[in-house]
C-alpha cells in the first residue's frame, strides 16, 4: 500500500491560522483539507498523536479534541489501540436539503405567503390519526399559497390542534413571508418534528392553485410537530412542482 505521506508531504501551516482560531480547530481544519485533497485517503491511518503534537506544536489534549471534531463530522473513525483512520463516503449518511432550482427560496425576500383559508373544523379520521386525537375534536385548518413574482411556488396545508388559549389563529394571520412560515415556530414550545418527502402528482384543485397542468409531477414534504410532552400538535404538508425543486446533499469534503 502506498504511504499517504508519499503522495504529498504535509507541513504545519501555522501562518494559515484564522484570526482567533483555537489550536484544536486549526489542527482539525488542516487535516480535513488534506483528506479532501487526497493526502490521506479512505482506509489510511492518520499520523499518531505524538507525531501531530510535534507537527503542530500543540498538546496531546489539543490533538485529541481535533480528532473528536473529525470523528463527529464523519471524516475519520477511531479504533482503540490501532489509531485514527480516514472514512470513505457513505451514501446512506447523506443529509438532503430541498432547494429551488434557480435560488434558495428560503432566502428570497420576494416570496409572499398568502393565507387563503383559516377555519376551525372537526377532525376527520385521517387528521385525528395523524394528531393522536379523537375524531370530531376541533382543529384549525390553514391553507396557504407561497407566491413569487413569476407565479405560485408552493401550496401549504396544515391542521393544528385547537387551543382557544393559545391565540394560534391570530399568530398565523401575521405570517406573510416564507421565512416566517418555515422558522416562525422555533420558539413556540415545539420539541421536535418529523419530516417525510415523497413524489406525487397534482390533482385538479392543486393544479389550479399552482397554475400547472393536472397530473404534473410534484414533491410533497409532510411534517408533524410535537410539543414537550411529545404530543403531536400540528400536521400538514408543502406541495411544489417537481420542475422547480431538487434535493441537494454533499458527502465528504473539508470542515469549514
Amino acid at each position: 500500500m502506498v504511504s499517504p505521506l508519499s503522495r504529498s508531504k504535509p507541513t504545519a501551516p501555522r501562518e494559515d491560522r484564522e484570526p482567533y482560531e483555537p489550536a484544536y480547530a486549526l489542527v482539525a481544519r488542516v487535516l480535513s483539507q488534506e483528506i479532501a485533497r487526497g493526502v490521506y485517503r479512505p482506509g489510511d491511518r492518520l499520523p499518531s498523536e505524538s507525531q501531530l503534537r510535534v507537527r503542530f506544536g500543540v498538546s496531546g489534549m489539543t490533538v485529541r479534541r481535533a480528532m473528536n471534531i473529525l470523528v463527529d463530522h464523519g471524516a475519520v473513525t477511531a479504533s482503540q489501540g490501532k489509531g485514527v483512520f480516514v472514512r470513505g463516503l457513505h451514501m446512506h449518511e447523506a443529509a438532503f436539503y430541498l432547494r429551488e432550482r434557480q435560488e434558495d427560496v428560503l432566502l428570497d425576500s420576494s416570496a409572499e405567503v398568502r393565507l387563503q383559508q383559516a377555519s376551525i373544523l372537526p377532525a376527520d379520521q385521517r387528521v385525528a390519526r395523524k394528531l393522536g386525537i379523537e375524531p370530531g375534536t376541533r382543529v384549525i385548518y390553514l391553507r396557504r399559497l407561497v407566491l413569487k413574482p413569476d407565479g405560485p411556488v408552493m401550496l401549504h396545508r396544515e391542521y393544528i390542534v385547537y387551543d382557544p388559549r393559545a391565540g394560534t389563529v391570530e399568530a398565523e394571520l401575521q405570517i406573510t413571508s416564507l421565512e416566517g412560515l418555515l422558522r416562525g415556530r422555533a420558539g413556540d414550545g415545539l420539541r421536535r418534528g418529523d419530516l417525510a418527502l415523497e413524489a406525487t402528482v397534482l390533482n385538479e384543485e392543486e393544479a389550479e392553485l399552482l397554475q400547472a397542468p393536472v397530473g404534473s409531477p410534484a414533491l410533497c414534504l409532510e411534517h408533524v410537530f410535537y410539543d414537550f410532552q411529545d404530543r403531536p400538535v400540528a400536521w400538514g404538508w408543502f406541495l411544489g412542482g417537481a420542475e422547480r425543486f431538487r434535493l441537494v446533499a454533499r458527502i465528504g469534503g473539508e470542515i469549514a
